[in-house]
């Protein structure tokens, strides 16, 4: 990690199954956090391509309705492929702001929609992806697991940056994993606005020694539009995601955040010495290890359903 890194979190709204004016909106964001001289900007979960909060897609258990497969094919139209003009547009604005991106977006992956944050360097481009594990609870019925192969920390000028999505975070093994590949700035883009969400977040900077950005998005009932079908709420002002961003530092102390209820972009100084003091009496996978007693094993294999 450089000696100092500027970091944005932005705290925001999709405009919901609709990637093309998304994408334009994160070309927005990213110049103003550019002109607050940010190096790095981390948006929240599915930023393109929509969380679906609130929907159910008709889908009791056993049955399956005609209106939720209706709704199910426009998500699926509004999220993005990896090679498609979206991100193509978001990295020309990543090059032309000099700013690396941590985005979630919902990736589409033959017919199947994964929960994605991908990695968008200013000079390289689409640099890496990370697919979530482990969707949680009826986020199954819509998205696609991860493997193991999307793990990586990326090795960036900045430092080494990573991204672990929202309920995943509570994944001791995976967050170990993070751990062993040296993460400083650790990213958790996630739809968790609840008040024990920030202690998670305190937790993981100072379990891990490393700077946590946490992104939510803030966005209302009537910003997804007159025909959503959500559960959330009655009124069009009504509250479905409320952010809860923050920044962290490596003993847990709170650097920007948490935002509630308004939308805005978090800013923060990162100081590199900052790492280094706090592992003065704890690293995780080093001097406080004890690898004759636990160890893990993490399979990177990409898994295929056909092999030929």
């Amino acid at each position: 990690m450089k000696s100092q890194v500027r970091v944005a979190v932005v705290q925001d709204s999709s405009v919901a199954f609709d990637p093309a004016a998304t994408t334009d909106k994160i070309c927005r964001l990213m110049a103003d956090a550019a002109r607050q001289r940010a190096e790095l900007v981390v948006f929240p979960e599915a930023f393109l391509g929509t969380y679906p909060k609130g929907l159910t897609f008709d889908a009791p258990i056993g049955r399956r309705l005609p209106e939720g497969r209706q709704e199910y094919l426009r998500y699926f139209n509004g999220a993005v492929d990896l090679d498609g003009p979206e991100i193509k547009a978001v990295c020309a604005a990543a090059h032309e702001h000099h700013v690396f991106v941590v985005l979630g977006i919902i990736e589409r992956g033959g017919s199947t929609l994964y929960c994605t944050v991908v990695f968008i360097d200013p000079k390289k481009g689409l640099v890496g992806k990370r697919r979530k594990l482990m969707p949680t609870g009826s986020e199954r019925l819509v998205w696609g697991f991860g493997d193991g192969s999307t793990l990586d920390v990326m090795d960036t000028d900045l430092g080494k940056i990573g991204a672990v999505i929202c309920w995943e975070n509570y994944m001791p093994a995976l967050r170990m994993s993070q751990y062993a590949q040296g993460v400083e700035i650790y990213c958790a883009p996630t739809a968790d606005d609840r008040l024990t969400w920030l202690v998670t977040m305190q937790h993981i900077a100072m379990e891990g020694r490393c700077f946590v950005l946490s992104a939510g998005q803030c966005m209302t009932r009537g910003e997804y539009g007159t025909d959503w079908r959500g559960i959330i709420g009655d009124k069009p002002t009504d509250t479905v995601m409320r952010g809860a961003s923050v920044i962290v530092g490596p003993l847990g102390e709170i650097i920007a955040g948490p935002v509630y209820d308004e939308k805005t972009i978090l800013m923060a100084d990162l100081d590199r010495d900052t790492l280094v003091k706090s592992k003065l009496d704890f690293d995780p996978v080093g001097h406080y290890a004890r690898p004759d007693v636990f160890s893990l094993q993490v399979d990177r294999e990409e898994k295929q359903a056909v092999r030929r």
